[in-house]
């Protein structure tokens, strides 16, 4: 899916030591700050330019520099030029109207560099034949339809397990930490389509998981990150923060797990030959037996990345937010619950295949994408060439910020934009065009929307369909957005659930 780049600066005596080092930017970049026809710019500090104006959470900083500045404003980030944009016809012209421009994604950034494999992975790639090839496996070979649909019975699986599993816990209310609970969903889906594997809740693969799940943490949250080299070359010199050291680590372990995956499916491959039992990694050694040169093993290990780090927190934090606003809503989950039991009743589970009939629902998961997008800031983009946007001459090589989370929040565009209110996506009016971007749109869209949004309402509804839900506590549960590329939850949700008593006759049901 489109994820955010979260950036970490250095403290003041880095700084300094780039005064000192970097005098040459400084005319560079005042000669950029005075061109009249840029698009507004706050003021700026010689060499590092606004970098000292980034605080995290980056997208409400950038939306309140948004409200001062407009829609569109420039930013100078050491010796990158960006600019940002917040509203849906800007995100449109520069998405849509120049979604050839802006293709591209930002060069050398260190991140995508070490742990997207010297930025072939698909999400890191430069727009090209490499990308096209990439997109092409993404969309036709891996999450088409059909091979979505060929997977259905792992995800259907997996689903009965986690209800099970929390079934498990007993008849009355219980404490259960769904954070933990969700992410082994997402976990399971993804590696079992992937790899053929389980990791969590597996006799004898528990420890391996947790270690598996360290492995992917680390180069989840490193992959997202900007080193401060990205816009001061010169601190390369030396790793103060110690963050390019933390890079290769972390390449080095999931690079040696990747392979294990690789050489396991590559000498079990004809046992599943002509099967309907083909991994992704199965379908990918195909490729690579016709076209060694292009399916390497490097290149099928960025493409595994990019499925686990796409697919797993991602729809995991998702349905962690719903669960969280539906407790803090509980008229909304009765709702919800109420158009389960009307239209999928008490003898069956809900499934994939009813999500067009459960408006409702649809409308819950609309709306927690609106208010809590996994990717608040989208992936940034950056001009192959010379454009105007908004009327302004932007220069080739200009990195784009689209404000995922300011045009989602936007009082001029949605009605009471901080209410929890499913309905509005049930009328239908207000989420179209470019207003809503859970996934980003134009050529570097996600190609993983559709598996997100199977795993997302089928989970979610089962959730709502089998159990009673209840804060643990008077108060209403914090909302507050943490740190990381796709925006958890600062607090995970710890939630009291029950079994209901009308859904007893599934919950241990066979397949």
């Amino acid at each position: 899916m489109e994820g955010i780049m979260a950036i970490y600066f250095l403290p003041a005596t880095i700084v300094l030591l780039t005064l000192i080092t970097s005098v040459f930017l400084l005319i560079s970049s005042t000669s950029k700050r005075r061109r009249s026809k840029s698009p507004p710019s706050p003021p700026s500090l010689p060499f590092i330019g606004h970098l000292h104006l980034l605080k995290e959470p980056i997208h409400r900083t950038l939306q309140t520099l948004s409200n001062k500045y407009g829609p569109i404003f420039s930013l100078t980030l050491g010796v990158r030029r960006a600019i940002v944009v917040s509203s849906p016809a800007l995100a449109e012209e520069c998405l849509n109207k120049n979604g050839a421009v802006f293709a591209d994604r930002p060069h050398g950034l260190l991140g995508w560099k070490i742990i997207g494999y010297n930025c072939t992975a698909l999400g890191h790639t430069p727009y090209g034949a490499h990308w096209r090839n990439l997109r092409r496996l993404s969309t036709v070979e891996l999450l088409s339809t059909a091979r979505l649909n060929s997977f259905l019975h792992v995800r259907q699986d997996e689903v009965k397990r986690l209800v099970n599993g929390l079934v498990g816990e007993g008849s009355g209310f219980s404490e259960v930490d769904m954070r933990s609970r969700l992410m082994g969903l997402s976990m399971n889906i993804v590696m079992r389509m992937v790899a053929g594997k389980r990791y969590f809740g597996e006799a004898g693969h528990d420890e391996e998981g947790e270690r598996f799940k360290k492995l992917i943490r680390e180069a989840f949250d490193l992959s997202g990150t900007t080193n401060p080299v990205d816009f001061l070359p010169v601190l390369r010199l030396v790793d103060f923060s110690g963050l390019e050291g933390r890079m290769w680590a972390a390449h080095k372990g999931t690079d040696e797990f990747f392979q294990r995956l690789i050489e396991e499916n590559r000498s079990s491959y004809g046992e599943r030959e002509g099967s309907n039992e083909k991994t992704m990694i199965d379908t990918m050694l195909n490729l690579q037996e016709a076209e060694p040169q292009v399916y390497t093993d490097e290149i099928i290990k960025g493409q595994i990345m990019t499925m686990i780090l796409a697919g797993t927190d991602t729809s995991a934090g998702t349905i962690e937010w719903a669960i969280s606003l539906l407790l803090n809503h509980p008229e909304i989950l009765n709702k919800a619950r109420a158009e389960l039991d009307i239209v999928i009743g008490h003898n069956q589970l809900v499934q994939e295949s009813d999500y067009t009939k459960l408006s409702y629902l649809q409308g819950i998961i609309n709306e927690t994408l609106r208010l809590y997008p996994p990717g608040p800031l989208l992936m940034p983009h950056q001009s192959l060439e010379d454009c105007i946007i908004g009327g302004y001459p932007i220069p080739k090589q200009t990195m784009l910020f689209v404000n995922a989370w300011a045009i989602h929040r936007d009082p001029l565009i949605w009605e009471d934009p901080a209410r929890f209110w499913p309905e509005r996506h049930i009328i239908g009016v207000e989420s179209d065009g470019y207003k809503f971007l859970p996934f980003g749109v134009g050529r570097r869209s996600c190609p993983g929307s559709g598996l997100a949004n199977r795993v997302v309402s089928s989970a979610l509804g089962a959730l709502i369909q089998c159990f009673e839900w209840k804060r643990n506590g008077e108060g209403l549960l914090d909302m507050k957005e943490g740190l990381g590329i796709v925006m958890p939850k600062a607090e995970p949700l710890k939630a009291l659930c029950k079994p209901r008593e009308c859904m007893t006759n599934i919950f241990m049901a066979g397949d």
